[in-house]
């Protein structure tokens, strides 16, 4: 009887330490994969990032492409008259939300 008691320690004992090591691999595995879940998603969303900036670039230049730009030169002070240039440029603004006010009504 004290034989078969021990033997159940034992096994007992190593049964536990395989139990340790398997659960330890699975955690190490699914660790390790989340891993390199996480390490795609941010180079996918990076890569995604990228993307967007990209075209909205392109988008934004192919959109101002014939339009003319206001070129002020700050090196010529005595010609620059600064307050008219900003009311030029308030003008326009409000002249654009005005179009944009009007887009909006007539597409809703």
């Amino acid at each position: 009887m004290t034989n078969s008691l021990v033997r159940s320690f034992f096994v007992g004992r190593v049964l536990a330490e395989s139990i340790g090591e398997s659960f330890e691999k699975v955690l190490t595995n699914g660790l390790s994969e989340l891993g390199k879940f996480d390490a795609e998603q941010r180079e996918q969303l990076r890569q995604f990032t990228e993307e967007v900036m990209s075209r909205a670039e392109r988008a934004q230049d192919a959109a101002m492409e014939g339009r003319s730009t206001i070129s002020v030169d700050f090196s010529s002070s005595s010609d620059l008259d600064l307050q008219a240039t900003i009311d030029d440029l308030r003008a326009e603004i409000a002249q654009l939300r005005t179009e944009l006010q009007r887009y909006r009504s007539q597409a809703a």
